[in-house]
């Protein structure tokens, strides 16, 4: 069964497809025109996606990709040079806290298929996934030092985590890029898949997974999430204060380094 979700808002459109088969939803970004780059509408999409996979009894597992040619180049960042001048309106950045609230808190296990470019949040997010399998072709890079912002979504805990904190290091404050092979020996990913096959590689290992009691598998990510859930909160609010603090500041405000990004 295949369907087309978008966010609520009757301005909006298309933004994701949805998947449901043998107990495994798979959730693509499909704006490949744009390297599936997120915006409001995007957000809202896979919020309300993900929230009914953990709605849904019959939804054992979800899996997360990208149409075309990219994983996510994260942030739209017309959109974001938008909320940096002060014209996003008071419900500006709220999709992407609405999405990480989700992703912070989803309690079945959660899968990624990585192929092409994973920026900012296409890398970012994989810190919250449980298994991540990559296609040779993957890059992944965190350009925050360079557009001038701070981290998000827990990554500035994330990712020493994961990666250890010299790697991590060079992902954050060199915006360095990463590709498959470093993705798995850093701890972003379990393995490199041959090119073309990591959707099919991904979905086969979802599949495994929902077979199995699903009253088990969610206790187990519930005990996984629980023990560090409070760290990731914690990091979160701090990477939101400062967020919010360099905006405030017109002597710190990231405006001209997002408009240099969109003329790159």
């Amino acid at each position: 069964m295949a369907d087309k979700w978008s966010a609520r808002d009757p301005l909006s459109v298309h933004r994701i497809d949805v998947e449901d088969a043998a107990g495994v939803r798979l959730i693509a970004f499909d704006r490949p025109e744009v390297r599936n780059a997120f915006d409001a509408a995007m957000y809202a999409a896979v919020t309300e996606a993900l929230a009914g996979a953990l709605e849904d009894g019959a939804t054992r597992v979800a899996v997360l990709t990208g149409r075309g040619p990219a994983f996510t180049s994260g942030q739209d960042l017309n959109e974001m040079a938008i909320i940096a001048s002060g014209g996003g309106g008071p419900g500006a950045g709220r999709g992407f806290r609405d999405l990480l609230d989700v992703v912070v808190g989803f309690d079945k296990p959660l899968l990624a298929a990585v192929h092409g470019v994973g920026m900012g949040l296409g890398f970012t997010l994989l810190g919250h996934v449980d298994l991540v399998l990559v296609d040779e072709d993957t890059r992944l890079r965190a350009p925050f030092a360079e557009l001038g912002v701070p981290p998000e979504a827990a990554s500035s805990l994330l990712l020493p985590e994961r990666m250890g904190w010299q790697r991590a290091a060079a992902a954050l404050l060199a915006s360095e890029w990463i590709d498959a092979e470093e993705a798995v020996r850093s701890g972003l990913a379990l393995r490199v898949c041959s090119a073309g096959t990591v959707v099919t590689e991904t979905m086969e290992l979802a599949g495994r997974i929902a077979s199995f009691a699903p009253h088990a598998t969610r206790e187990i990510k519930r005990l996984m999430l629980a023990a560090r859930r409070p760290d990731v909160i914690a990091a979160r609010a701090r990477e939101e204060s400062a967020f919010a603090a360099l905006f405030a500041d017109p002597g710190t405000n990231p405006g001209s380094q997002l408009t240099a990004g969109l003329e790159r």
